[in-house]
């Protein structure tokens, strides 16, 4: 339940930006803010391997009763994190260009989103340690922690940004500023919760040898890769969203938000995962495992029945409260029913994510994203010619249903080691 509610505040701070520039009387707002905000998140993306291997690791470190390699853990994810981030500060302007380039989007999309990037960029470091210490609290079953982080994160961005654009006059700069600062102020509160709950692990900051590195760089080879095919998916639907106009990329935006609600909700879920399946697995203990498997995929259906009776109900008022531009609010009646079909078709994808990075079956992970991605960009040239915006949405809906189909025959016919001994997962 912690990790539920601390992914509950993500969303909430996207729909409140969003909002935000949803109401400064030009959809290129809403646009720039959008193009923005996904190429930071493409590049954290790429690197989440930094959380989602260091939390399957760490939960099976933990399972064998290693407190040794679990502090060793952490500081391996952390000092490729700084390295990380180093990388994108010094190489920024590239970083920017290319993205940029590769979306098209329209010219006064493209500066004000210039403007947001050169303000947010330099809140990587702050970003990536979080990432670093928010997979080791999860490994450690402290969820509740990474709950406090990121509440605390997130409540700071939407003041600081509810303070710059309304109390300052700003736009896009206050928005770019909040951002930015509650990522330091989000870092300074997991580095505070670690020294206060785990100050007592026998710590080493001696910055590790290659030779140490190498494992951990091995085990998250297959994550990195899986994660560039994501990126891919979402900077493709993003870019062909642009191309269409600023209208239909503010709609896409809007549609968008429903998707990430759904999504972070699913991961906390996909936290447990992670967590409990990788101590679980560490220990050896397949009949929890088992009854950890079959709790998550109910849970899943629950909430795959709430979210969409909600997204029917209340999809349009919805979309109403984030935005006043008539242009962009009637196109969204054209498309809002898509976001319908977002919960059942993401849900198996979600549940499996958590319990493979738990289990660390990167290879499984980056297969079926590989052929997930295939589908989508199949999908996107066969239908988008035809269909337009609708043949985009209907390639990324494939995608979801491929990538749980294509993970849970993965799953039940994959043979790993377990216990020491070669057999199936069940």
């Amino acid at each position: 339940m912690p990790a539920i509610a601390s992914n509950i505040t993500t969303p909430l701070l996207g729909l409140v930006d969003t909002a935000i520039v949803g109401h400064m009387g030009d959809a290129a707002y809403i646009g720039a803010v959008a193009v923005g905000a996904m190429i930071f998140n493409l590049l954290y993306w790429v690197f989440g391997f930094l959380r989602m291997g260091t939390s399957g690791l760490t939960a099976q470190a933990l399972g064998r009763n290693d407190d040794v390699e679990v502090t060793r853990l952490l500081v391996r994810s952390g000092f490729v994190s700084l390295a990380v981030a180093m990388f994108i500060l010094v190489f920024q302007w590239p970083l920017r260009e290319l993205m940029l380039w590769f979306v098209g989007p329209t010219a006064d999309v493209r500066s004000l989103a210039s403007t947001y990037f050169d303000i947010v960029v330099w809140g990587a470091p702050a970003m990536l340690g979080v990432y670093s210490l928010n997979g080791w609290f999860i490994g450690m079953q402290s969820s509740h922690l990474l709950m406090f982080v990121s509440v605390v994160q997130n409540v700071a961005n939407i003041l600081a940004s509810l303070t710059l654009v309304y109390g300052f006059g700003m736009k896009v700069e206050g928005v770019a500023i909040g951002t930015c600062v509650a990522q330091y102020i989000g870092f300074l509160a997991a580095a505070g919760l670690l020294w206060r709950n785990y100050r007592q692990l026998p710590f080493s900051i001696n910055i590790p040898r290659m030779k140490e590195l190498k494992p951990f760089l091995r085990v998250n080879r297959d994550i990195f890769l899986r994660t560039l095919f994501l990126v891919a998916v979402n900077l493709y639907f993003t870019s062909a969203g642009a191309r269409q106009g600023s209208t239909l990329l503010a709609v896409n935006t809007l549609l968008f938000q429903l998707y990430l609600l759904f999504s972070f909700v699913m991961d906390g879920f996909a936290f447990a995962g992670e967590a409990l399946g990788g101590k679980y697995w560490g220990a050896g203990d397949a009949v929890e495992f088992r009854r950890l498997l079959r709790r998550l995929f109910l849970w899943g259906a629950g909430m795959t029945m709430l979210f969409s009776t909600v997204y029917i109900i209340g999809g349009m008022p919805f979309l109403r409260l984030l935005t006043d531009e008539p242009m962009v609010v009637e196109a969204s009646r054209q498309y809002v029913w898509w976001a319908y079909l977002i919960p059942v078709a993401g849900v198996a994808a979600f549940v499996w994510d958590g319990l493979f990075i738990g289990i660390t079956y990167s290879r499984g992970m980056l297969q079926s994203s590989c052929l997930a991605a295939a589908v989508f960009f199949s999908g996107v040239f066969l239908l988008m010619p035809e269909m337009g915006n609708h043949g985009l949405w209907l390639a990324m809906i494939l995608y979801l249903i491929a990538r749980g189909v294509l993970q849970t025959v993965l799953f039940f016919r994959t043979k790993v080691k377990y216990d020491g001994t070669d057999t199936k997962f069940l």
